[in-house]
């Protein structure tokens, strides 16, 4: 049971303790750090309750009307230090988290105690019989329940608390809280699993363990719409506009008050329908199959049915032999399975797996889920076929639970995603804050103009107040969404899906874009090209076919024939694509046992393959020996394909024969190394290179026949160190993988639009600077150097070297070479070392690994020039994403979903070429399976992002515009009327907000790219200088309305349109009593047409087209909505409507007037766009703000300077004194790298150097 620590044990607490409390009153306040080195790492801080601080927070929130209480809500930190005391974490009764990263997030957290047995989850347990667990769950001072013979045991008291769906535990040792994720918290070794772990456990250790680790289910709890309505309206957001509401009730300016609430409605319960629809699709992807019936074992014999929730860490699941869906994390311990891991992986091949080494050097490692994933079942993942002994079950021990499992920590980063950093959304804030504080300005001077005319108070405080609701738009995010939300149907037309609409914006500042390299850049299949045999250390010539009649017994086709990891699955055959392949161009036959052959036998039934009747020869078919010579192959056990060790092996017995034999299958360098030297041909590493210069893949095969002694149960206990070793090298396989229609293509459409493009990819180096060659990521004049770094090793420190490769446009065609040179050793000189621009860095994993331990000081400098990363392991590509990324590179990851989800989730954009439910960790999906996706998404993303910039822009000038008006108005004691508010909020800038969002992506990729910030040089020129211009002619038309003739204080009974009015009646109407409010008057009348014609003509000149927007004219909707406003606007000034002029409260002025007017809106149409067209955009543009998008700027020759350039020059120079007066270092960190490599002349390193570890310069070697 689950209790809290009783008030009284409080109050019994030993002295010491509170001495040690006060004492260490420093220690307290120091942060503690849980999840170390994890991305979810925070700092905890331990309070307690303060009552004289509750009370002043009562008192607060009581004279505040609530608002304090909001505060407090919106700021967990303020809430818990305003009502909390420090104390330590032992102590404490509630936490306060902040996430370590940029974002440094807050929460709070309630601290609760269970009692248990243990404290923790693996202790063993000396249980009476008659004990019963204590249950329940109590917050920290609440009193302790006892249950059961525990209560008479004195149960050990655990303090725990929840965050994110994980739970964490004090540990008193480490004075810490600690999460347990499962079996693996033990550090057992895999032959520990055996010993101590595969007999099960007993119900009472079940229900101790579930203390800790709580119920098997990845809850995705929905929450009521009511919950989602609350958390929703009290947005800081909703706030304000409630708050504005009933200020403009006050004011009774029902109608636009009414409209406000009617809109925000809308907004709210589009907002819950789509996050209650969001909640519910993952709940039904989560719970799919999430509570299945589960076999457990108990002991060695017996088994009983269980649910699969109630499944804990060290239970042994029996696996049917149907399959099922994993509810858990296991590892296999008996048998083996078949398993779809496309809900992690994304891709759909079917994956063996097989039990965990019991036995040899492997056994004794300790249990690693990554290390082993070959032998364990993920959650989720769906097992479709068991292969089992007779007498035996397949059996499973269960490593994790719940949210600890695989599909837990997906599910969990989908329920509490990494916040969006994007540079547009503070500056957005700090933007708001500049309006805040406009408004503020506007609040003084309305008291102090108020109280100087002696205006009720109750007046003062609504008008003051009411210039902060105009001054802060409320609309503001509902239109600035409205262009994410119009990219993402956009977006959808081309089948691109996305699940983080936020990140559109992202991607228009992409300046980097990695790609995986097998189905992503090249095709999925790999085509057989052809065969090369090894024969008394030497090469055969190539052959075509490995299907043919004369290599049906040799040792190299049994070797393609049986070293694979294929399958049949409702009668066909599936598994890795190269095994496919390879399979299938041997012609041979794969025949699997069915159950009933099984139940017959007591070893398992091996897979058995054997060649076609048709190709053995008939004479050979009459021949008695030879009708006895072994052309059925049994595979008696798999070593399945390891990423790590890069291959993979089979024991196989060929029919009536009594000895075994070893195939192994693998990359060539790694399959070589475990060969006999004098059976690998002394050509092996030219011939190797030959293959992967010219970009296929390379497989090497290897044989081995076994002692006669070895037993089938004995081999099935065997390492595969023990099998793989003293091989006879067999020969290569040649596949052919080729390049998708659409690559080159699209890398040169990035490349042309400045955007950096990297290959990271598993296969083989060579091949990999092949294809980056042949798409074009390399191009022919550029140099690609090798850096092979080896980590430190017999007391030599570890070290770098450099290879420089052949250029393919200077190599020699000549049909009787076949040799390519590795390193083609030319003299450098000074005016012969490569060119900033013309090198390439190429790195494999190894490579990488070491240089991130050894070498930290030049990997910014390789990452900024490296194009081909090689044989990198799933978790290098998350590295490298994150090491771009800290050098400022917005990244963009592209991959088929295959080993690429780390990389896809960590990359600002990451882009799935898989539609599998992998894609769920991705951003974008997309449904077409080349990279076409990608210049589409940067055009959408840049189009968003514009389209953000325009309507913000639009909005803030909309609050100043309405701001200034209102100002000037209230200089007389005037306001906008109701129906005026209502007009132009409504039908001027609603319509217009949202329909300048439509503007469709330009059709081509341009080399600059938009800016990132609203606090440029560009925007804020922009922004103040429209303010500028429409603070000049609303000034200018409300003093000009002033000093017309016909001017008077109007009233009703004013007929200013009556040129023939006496000025005896001017004077008799100056005190006739009219509106209280002040509406109706000439000034409001001029302001309400100058202002209107202003937020039409800035929405004009901010919705920008060319380069990243199709023009406005071809937006259809925006341009209807500006021709029928002006049209109306136009109508109502020049040929007023007397209905119209009453509903809008207007007055009628002369014509004359309104000619002017005519002529007021016009020129300041023309002067705003000349601001913004002509100075900006083609002046400042052109010689101020440019050339700082990046370090791959193309740069000219001194020799094509013109006497317009030179001018230019100058223009340049002097424009930029005049604004910046100096030149500023760029502010992006692998702009500064580059410059600072431009005055290295030490790199790149020369070729034939190394660089070691701990020095500065490379050292020359001769030997090399």
């Amino acid at each position: 049971m689950v209790h809290s620590r009783s008030p009284s044990k409080c109050l019994r607490a030993p002295l010491e303790r509170r001495l040690c409390c006060t004492c260490d009153g420093m220690k307290t306040r120091e942060a503690t750090i849980i999840n170390k080195g994890l991305e979810d790492e925070m700092e905890v801080w331990g309070y307690r309750p303060c009552m004289w601080k509750m009370i002043l927070v009562g008192v607060g929130v009581v004279s505040s009307g609530g608002l304090l209480l909001l505060l407090l809500y919106w700021l967990p930190e303020w809430g818990v230090k305003g009502t909390c005391t420090h104390t330590s974490l032992r102590d404490a009764h509630t936490l306060l988290l902040r996430t370590t990263n940029e974002f440094r997030q807050w929460f709070r957290a309630k601290v609760h105690v269970m009692l248990a047995p243990g404290k923790k989850p693996f202790d063993s347990l000396d249980l009476q019989p008659t004990a019963q667990l204590p249950n329940g769950d109590h917050s920290v001072g609440a009193a302790p329940e006892h249950h059961g013979t525990f209560s008479q045991n004195l149960p050990a008291q655990i303090h725990y608390f929840s965050h994110h769906s994980s739970t964490y535990y004090w540990n008193d040792e480490a004075k810490a809280f600690e999460t347990y994720k499962g079996l693996e918290d033990v550090k057992v070794s895999c032959s520990g699993i055996y010993s101590d772990h595969s007999s099960g456990l007993c119900e009472r250790e079940q229900d101790y363990r579930r203390l800790f680790f709580g119920e098997n289910e990845i809850a995705v709890r929905v929450p009521s719409l009511f919950k989602l309505l609350i958390k929703e309206v009290l947005n800081p957001f909703y706030i304000f506009q409630l708050f504005s509401v009933i200020l403009w009730s006050a004011e009774d300016y029902y109608y636009y008050a009414t409209a406000i609430v009617f809109m925000s409605a809308i907004s709210i319960a589009t907002s819950l329908y789509t996050i209650k629809k969001q909640y519910v699709m993952l709940h039904d992807m989560v719970a799919a199959h999430s509570v299945v019936r589960v076999t457990l074992c108990k002991g060695n014999k017996d088994v009983l049915e269980a649910m699969s929730t109630d499944l804990v860490p060290g239970d042994v699941v029996v696996i049917p032999t149907n399959g099922m869906i994993m509810p858990c994390d296991a590892v296999l311990i008996h048998g083996t399975c078949i398993v779809n891991e496309s809900m992690l992986t994304g891709e759909s091949v079917p994956v063996t797996k097989t039990s965990l080494p019991s036995s040899g050097e492997d056994s004794a490692r300790s249990y690693d889920m990554e290390e082993h994933k070959r032998h364990t079942l993920f959650c989720g993942t769906h097992v479709i076929q068991t292969r089992f002994y007779t007498g035996e079950l397949v059996k499973a021990v269960v490593v994790r639970t719940g949210f600890s499992t695989e599909k837990g920590q997906l599910v969990r980063s989908i329920l509490y995603p990494k916040p969006t950093d994007f540079k547009l959304y503070r500056d957005a804030y700090l933007f708001l804050l500049c309006l805040v504080g406009v408004a503020g300005i506007g609040f003084i001077y309305t008291i102090v103009l108020s109280v100087m005319n002696q205006v009720p108070a109750k007046t003062i405080i609504i008008e003051s107040l009411d210039i902060i609701t105009i001054t802060v738009p409320p609309a503001l995010p509902a239109a600035m969404t409205a262009g994410i939300v119009y990219a993402q149907r956009r977006l959808k037309r081309v089948g691109i899906f996305c699940i983080s609409p936020q990140r559109i914006n992202m991607c228009g500042q992409l300046n980097l874009v990695c790609f995986d390299k097998t189905g992503t850049l090249t095709e999925d299949g790999l085509d057989l090209w052809g065969i090369q045999r090894a024969e008394d250390c030497s090469f055969s010539p190539p052959e075509s076919e490995a299907a043919k009649e004369s290599l049906v017994n040799s040792t190299f086709v049994a070797c393609m024939a049986t070293c694979h990891s294929l399958t049949k699955i409702e009668g066909k055959l599936c598994g890795d694509p190269l095994d496919l392949k390879m399979f299938n161009a041997t012609g041979w036959v794969l025949e699997e046992p069915i159950e009933e052959e099984t139940a017959l036998h007591n070893p398992i039934m091996p897979t058995v393959v054997r060649p076609p009747k048709h190709v053995i020869p008939e004479a050979d078919q009459s021949n008695p020996s030879a009708q006895n010579m072994p052309f059925e192959i049994g595979i008696v056990r798999q070593f399945p394909f390891s990423s790590t060790l890069q291959r993979m092996s089979v024991v196989v017995r060929k029919l009536a024969e009594k000895h075994m034999d070893a195939y192994l299958k693998g990359a060539p360098e790694i399959v070589a190394s475990l060969c006999k030297q004098q059976t690998v041909p002394q050509s092996f590493t030219e011939t190797l290179e030959i293959y992967t210069r010219q970009g296929f893949r390379v497989i090497a095969l290897a044989h081995r026949q076994l002692e006669s002694k070895l037993s089938w149960h004995k081999v099935q206990s065997l390492s595969r160190d023990l099998i793989e070793t003293n091989m006879e090298f067999l020969g290569l396989i040649i596949m052919q993988n080729k390049i998708k229609e659409e690559t080159a293509g699209v890398l040169r459409e990035l490349r042309q639009a400045n955007i950096r493009t990297l290959m990271v990819t598993g296969d083989n180096m060579l091949t990999a600077i092949s294809v980056a060659r042949s798409c074009g990521m390399v191009r022919a004049h550029e140099r690609v150097i090798i850096a092979d770094a080896v980590p430190p090793k017999d007391f030599q420190p570890a070290s770098i070297t450099w290879h420089y490769t052949e250029n393919p446009a200077q190599i020699t065609k000549d049909t009787q070479c076949v040799e390519i040179d590795l390193e083609k050793e030319e003299v450098y000189d000074d005016e012969h070392t490569p060119q900033d621009h013309n090198y390439h860095f190429a790195l494999s994993g190894k490579t990488f690994a070491v240089i991130i331990e050894h070498f930290p000081q030049l990997i910014q400098k390789l990452v900024l020039r490296a194009t081909v990363l090689a044989r990198m392991a799933p978790d290098q590509k998350t590295q490298l994403v994150e090491v771009l990324q800290s050098i400022d590179y917005t990244v963009g990851m592209c991959g088929d979903g295959a080993n690429d989800c780390g990389a896809l989730k960590s990359a600002h954009s990451g882009i799935s070429l898989s539609e599998l439910e992998a894609s769920v960790a991705s951003p974008f999906t997309s449904s077409t399976s080349n990279i076409s996706c990608v210049p589409n998404l940067i055009r959408e993303g840049r189009a968003a992002l514009i389209t953000s910039f325009c309507v913000f822009k639009f909005m803030a000038l909309y609050s100043i515009i309405q701001y200034l008006s209102v100002t000037l108005l209230y200089s007389i004691l005037s306001n906008l009327g109701d129906f005026q508010f209502l007009f132009i909020d409504i039908a001027i800038i609603l319509i217009i907000a949202f329909t300048m969002s439509l503007n469709p992506a330009w059709k081509e990729l341009v080399w600059r790219r938009p800016p990132s910030s609203l606090i440029s040089g560009p925007l804020l020129f922009s922004v103040l200088t429209q303010i500028i211009a429409c603070l000049f002619f609303q000034v200018l038309a409300f003093l000009l309305v002033r000093q017309q003739k016909w001017y008077e204080i109007w009233t009703p009974q004013s007929d200013a349109c009556n040129v023939s009015r006496s000025s005896f009646s001017h004077i008799q109407n100056v005190t006739t009593a009219h509106d209280v409010k002040n509406i109706r008057n000439y000034e409001n009348t001029t302001l309400f047409y100058v202002s209107s014609f202003q937020y039409l003509a800035v929405a004009i000149i901010f919705s920008k087209g060319k380069p990243f927007r199709q023009p406005s004219y071809k937006n259809w909707p925006f341009l209807l909505s500006c021709i029928g406003l002006y049209t109306f606007l136009l109508l109502i000034m020049l040929y007023p409507v007397p209905a119209i002029d009453s509903f809008l409260e207007i007055v009628c002025v002369p014509h004359d007037w309104r000619i002017t007017l005519l002529v007021i809106v016009i020129v300041n149409a023309a002067v705003s766009f000349m601001l913004e067209i002509f100075i900006l955009d083609i002046i400042l543009w052109r010689l101020v703000f440019r050339g700082n998008n990046g370090v791959n700027q193309p740069t000219e020759s001194p020799s094509s300077t013109t006497p317009q350039m030179g001018n230019e020059h100058w223009s340049s120079s002097f424009l930029s004194w005049l604004f910046r007066r100096r030149s500023k270092p760029p502010r992006v960190r692998y702009m500064q790298v580059a410059l600072e490599l431009q005055g290295d002349l030490d790199w790149p390193p020369p070729p034939s150097t190394v660089t070691y570890a701990g020095e500065s310069q490379c050292h020359v070697s001769a030997d090399l």
